[in-house]
């Protein structure tokens, strides 16, 4: 992995755009929209398979573990944030997992894959971050629910770029899905994606609000085809968020609009995913469906917070044979 030295201080290995080319989005096509279908009992059954199909032990697991570490959007999104709380929030994100536990890992240092807060902190984080490379990622668009005005929901994304975020994760009109105005929904992410500007694109679907998987399935390439970089799953404040079944629909739209366009758009489940046996699930799943490209922090991210203090229980218990209290493992 890479590592920050004294003689190269700026580390760019999370920025999307290095890697890979922008997905740059196409005319709305009705017919393949319409066309996408999803059976439902036949996505349930393939998604209850997962948890019990692939099992990593010891060093292996270790080594999973690390690599969703890189992969985490490590969040704060409460109503009693300080600049503080976002600080210490920041050192996480540039030192994730404690010296020695890497040391005895053997392992140079690590970072997560962004940093994700409201837009009133964006300027606290990016000051925090100086010289790391770990993007600052802001929600916006009248999040969670998305209902305030059109207009202020793009200023609002023109207002978090100028901040200095990197990534801008909006979220979708429901209503759009629901009445199945896809003209409507396409419009509206096409406008936010050109608000973006360079920054890059998270189209939040709120999966559990959209009533079906087909719903989903059109959702995901109706985002895509406007210019999504990623979509992703949730709010995390529904009362519904990450499902295996929603994240097999949606790697599969991602799939399907790769092998039409030729352009890799990136997958974020957020909500709900707390566990490190959860992660290695969910990395198994992308694996198997979209191939090893697809893990890497460009293309893939873990929206959660909690999730980073479990996968160090777990390199702990690894390193030492002993589970740690969960207060050895602060997140600031």
């Amino acid at each position: 992995m890479d590592t920050q030295s004294s003689e190269s201080p700026v580390r760019t290995a999370h920025l999307p755009q290095v890697t890979e080319p922008r997905n740059p989005g196409m005319d709305l096509d009705l017919d393949w929209v319409r066309a996408v279908q999803a059976n439902t009992s036949a996505i349930e059954r393939r998604a209850a398979t997962l948890p019990g199909r692939r099992s990593v032990k010891k060093e292996h697991q270790a080594a999973w573990l690390l690599k969703a570490i890189t992969m985490i959007d490590l969040t704060t999104l409460s109503g009693d944030d300080t600049e503080g709380r976002v600080r210490r929030l920041c050192a996480k994100a540039r030192q994730p997992v404690s010296p020695a536990l890497l040391k005895a890992l053997d392992m140079p240092p690590i970072t997560t894959g962004a940093v994700c807060v409201y837009h009133d902190m964006i300027e606290t984080a990016v000051e925090a971050l100086t010289g790391t490379g770990i993007p600052v990622a802001a929600v916006s668009t009248g999040f969670p629910a998305g209902l305030s005005p059109f207009h202020l929901r793009v200023a609002e994304i023109e207002e978090s770029v100028k901040a200095g975020a990197e990534e801008i994760d909006i979220v979708i009109s429901r209503r759009h899905v629901l009445k199945g105005d896809w003209q409507a929904l396409y419009d509206e992410m096409k406008a936010f994606r050109a608000a973006c500007g360079e920054a890059h694109v998270k189209a939040i679907l709120a999966t559990g609000e959209l009533g079906s998987l087909r719903n989903v399935a059109r959702a995901s390439l109706v985002c895509m085809m406007a210019g999504a970089d990623f979509i992703k799953t949730s709010t995390g404040k529904e009362s519904v968020n990450a499902t295996l079944p929603v994240s097999l629909v949606m790697i599969r739209a991602i799939r399907d609009y790769y092998d039409r366009t030729g352009y890799r758009v990136g997958y974020k489940p957020a909500g709900g995913i707390s566990k490190a046996k959860d992660a290695l699930v969910y990395l198994s799943l992308i694996k198997d469906e979209l191939g090893d490209r697809w893990l890497q922090p460009d293309l893939f991210r873990f929206g959660a917070s909690s999730l980073l203090g479990d996968i160090e229980r777990q390199l702990e218990h690894f390193v030492t044979g002993a589970y740690s209290a969960g207060y050895r493992h602060p997140m600031g």
